[in-house]
């Protein structure tokens, strides 16, 4: 793929496709494309860098013919593009091929990876370099309101990309991260997800193993090696691992952890090596520990503990990340990308820690390939019960699974009530808003859980709560 070749880009609404077309263009590409719907904030990103797209898929859509097409991972056979491009034998690749081929060489790769806290980490390390003046490249699976974008090209030495462990395309069934030539790895956490490609832990386990083995002797791993599993998957590694954690033990580690509603700080240490005492405006243990990584990565590429700090303390967090969408009649709506029971137990710790002393609710939307399967229902439970009251929302695509490997979200609410806290399930967003509008006092927290919009359920409990207030 060369400059100024004519690049379609087959799905591209998705954040991480936008965002390619973007950098694509950036290069002097000209880049057109096509979606079943592009919306917010990937639709803003495409108009700012030029880029015109075709709403849906078809066959025409081709016309004229590009040089390459790059074919997102949502689109499979019987698609009326995919068919063109492979009877007519139009080049194609993959989105991380492309960022192969075209963007990483000539940098020194820093790849993010994990279960959770991958846009969190990659975005604060991202920030450390910009502000430590390294003008680094980055691609982030997130809206970073420090950049005002996901991604960057810098010109520095650097390339900083979250790796997915999601497979590239259908005809590149390997996970994203394989295409990224790990110079720094980095891998946060290791757990079951993914069910729709995924039967079982050791298969993604293996695709991790395989990453750490393509990480050269002179690069490095840092890795939360308080998991036995992450501990597994680089136990074989043939560069240097340095590890991770809040406990002892660990070659990277955080002291003096300090929570409050404004800013969490800690001093981080190397060994028995003060590196600083941080402070930022991210809240949770979780969040410690991806700044933590950062800080690990950052200070082994050279950057200087001031750097860190004044970065750390600038940082703005990740668009939906514990992300206030607004108060009304004293109730406080968050917005949460949460969607695994883990990241929903750490965030809801979090909330407890950012706004104490509020009440919390949980909703709950299963909606990824993962959740919306029985696979996790008892620790989805377990985890919404650490909110104070806990409510479920519909089964996304429910009609695309069987009863027997569907979420059943009455038995989670039943499993939640043993526990002795009130829960309830719904089947649309605008039912769960009057409700929870219903129900809610001043001083109360609604947190909203989801990998996707919830189908606005932020704005509805706002907009049903104000209701409530005039009336």
């Amino acid at each position: 793929m060369k400059s100024g070749s004519r690049v379609y880009l087959a799905g591209i609404g998705g954040i991480a496709m936008a965002s390619l077309g973007a950098m694509l263009a950036e290069r002097d590409f000209a880049v057109s494309g096509s979606d079943a719907g592009v919306y917010s904030p990937a639709s803003e990103m495409l108009r700012a860098a030029g880029i015109q797209w075709k709403e849906g898929f078809r066959e025409q859509n081709l016309d004229p013919r590009p040089d390459w097409v790059v074919i997102g991972n949502a689109l499979s056979r019987g698609n009326p593009e995919v068919e063109r491009i492979l009877d007519e034998k139009i080049p194609y690749r993959s989105l991380p091929a492309v960022i192969e081929e075209v963007f990483l060489p000539g940098h020194r790769s820093l790849v993010v990876t994990g279960t959770h806290g991958k846009t969190t980490t990659t975005s604060l390390l991202a920030w450390i370099l910009h502000v430590a003046e390294r003008k680094p490249d980055f691609l982030i699976g997130g809206m970073v309101p420090n950049f005002g974008t996901s991604f960057g090209l810098g010109g520095g030495e650097e390339f900083v990309i979250e790796g997915d462990e999601y497979d590239s395309a259908f005809f590149d069934k390997g996970p994203k991260f394989l295409h990224y030539h790990p110079d720094d790895l980095v891998i946060t956490s290791l757990e079951f997800d993914h069910a729709d490609i995924y039967p079982n832990l050791e298969a993604i386990e293996l695709q991790f193993r395989r990453l750490v083995n393509l990480v050269p002797r002179r690069g490095r791993i840092v890795a939360w090696s308080e998991s036995a599993t992450v501990r597994a998957v680089t136990a074989k590694a043939f560069c240097p691992v340095e590890s991770y954690g809040l406990g002892e033990g660990y070659d990277w580690t955080a002291k003096d952890l300090e929570f409050g509603e404004e800013t969490t700080r800690f001093r981080a240490l190397h060994g028995a090596r003060e590196v600083g005492a941080f402070e930022m405006r991210l809240a949770g243990r979780h969040n410690v520990l991806n700044a933590l990584a950062a800080i690990a990565v950052a200070s082994g590429r050279g950057v200087e503990p001031g750097a860190i700090r004044e970065a750390l303390g600038s940082f703005r967090g990740v668009r939906r990340r514990l992300e206030p969408r607004g108060e009304a009649r004293e109730v406080l709506v968050v917005d949460d990308f949460g969607h695994h029971p883990t990241a929903v137990r750490e965030t809801i710790a979090a909330a407890r820690g950012r706004w104490p002393g509020r009440r919390i609710w949980a909703v709950f939307e299963p909606r990824s390939n993962t959740m919306r399967r029985n696979l996790l229902e008892n620790e989805l439970a377990d985890a919404l019960a650490t909110a104070d009251a806990a409510v479920i929302g519909p089964v996304n695509r429910a009609q695309l699974l069987s009863d027997e490997e569907r979420l059943d979200p009455g038995r989670v609410v039943a499993r939640i009530r043993r526990e002795g806290r009130p829960a309830w399930a719904f089947g649309s967003a605008a039912e769960i808003a009057e409700f929870v509008a219903g129900k809610a006092e001043a001083g109360d927290l609604v947190l909203a859980l989801s990998n996707g919009s919830f189908d606005g359920l932020c704005e509805k409990v706002l907009a049903a709560l104000t209701r409530r207030a005039g009336g």
